[in-house]
């Protein structure tokens, strides 16, 4: 209880709990507003909080299974939060502008990329000195400009599990992709949005420096957590097969020297069997044992 309520007390001083003017509200979002304050929206920061922690529960549980979550928000206030962060947790994002179909076309997207790499390979390893300085010049504005804007999604294979929108009425493209490819959607929602067209929402102000910085980095964090704990079971998993290994690798061994005992035994129990005074008798052709001479036969 303690720690909820330091939350809410950073979300408060960071300003979380301002929304929009009483004009410009959504009437979905009333369960989430706790009163009005000079004609000014004022969120309930005990939903914020109880949103704030379902999300960050789910989101830690994603980054566990090892899929990759968007970070989206290309609101110049969130832009650098939201880039910092998702480079923390190295997961994908997208601050510059969203390109329509950069889910819904994800393989013709992939394709740019690719292009935006093999410039970029071109330009380091020398390939390029053999073009004019025109043509290179060109090249290097390709470059960046595909990398201003599929920068953060470079080491994308595929389409991500989840996206994390800031705004989620600025991002609504990016929303309308991710609902109809059934990816799952958090989003900061203030009081001018509609809490239900996403997954999970966060009650909070999304335009706010403090406020989008103080939401992002809690998710970031928790999908560090997630992260670490799956590098923590692999490195189990890892550690067991060596054990494995080390007690096949024992036991074959083991096997092997008690085989090679078993057949040093059968060779030297084999070397011919003693008669009385440990000399070896000697068989007669057709089988019969000869007599030693002189020994008391009868006459």
């Amino acid at each position: 209880m303690e720690n909820n309520t330091s939350l809410q007390q950073q979300l408060l001083e960071a300003g979380v709990h301002f929304g929009h003017l009483k004009k410009k509200w959504n009437p979905k979002m009333l369960p989430y507003i706790f009163a009005e304050k000079k004609g000014i929206h004022i969120i309930d920061l005990n939903k914020t909080v109880e949103g704030l922690q379902e999300a960050a529960a789910a989101m830690k549980s994603i980054a566990k299974s090892g899929k990759k979550i968007m970070f989206v928000a290309t609101k110049k206030q969130a832009k650098e939060i939201v880039t910092e962060a998702a480079k923390r947790v190295n997961m994908p994002f997208v601050t510059e502008r969203w390109l329509g179909g950069m889910l819904t076309n994800f393989n013709t997207v992939r394709k740019s990329v690719k292009k935006m790499q093999s410039i970029e390979k071109m330009l380091n390893d020398g390939s390029a000195e053999s073009l004019t300085k025109k043509e290179r010049l060109t090249l290097t504005r390709d470059k960046e400009k595909l990398e201003k804007v599929l920068g953060g999604i470079a080491q994308l294979g595929r389409a991500p599990a989840a996206l994390f929108l800031v705004d989620i009425g600025h991002e609504h493209i990016a929303l309308a992709e991710a609902k109809r490819l059934g990816i799952t959607t958090f989003g900061m929602v203030d009081t001018n949005c509609d809490p239900n067209k996403v997954d999970f929402a966060v009650p909070a102000n999304d335009d706010a420096t403090k406020s989008v910085a103080i939401v992002t980095n809690y998710i970031a964090a928790a999908i560090a957590e997630g992260l670490a704990e799956r590098q923590a079971s692999k490195d189990d998993e890892v550690e067991g097969d060596v054990d494995n290994d080390a007690e096949k690798r024992a036991a074959r061994l083991q096997a092997e020297a008690e085989a090679e005992a078993a057949r040093g035994g059968r060779g030297r129990g084999s070397a011919g069997q003693a008669g009385p005074g440990g000399q070896p008798k000697r068989r007669v052709p057709g089988g019969a044992s000869r007599r030693p001479a002189g020994g008391g036969g009868r006459p």
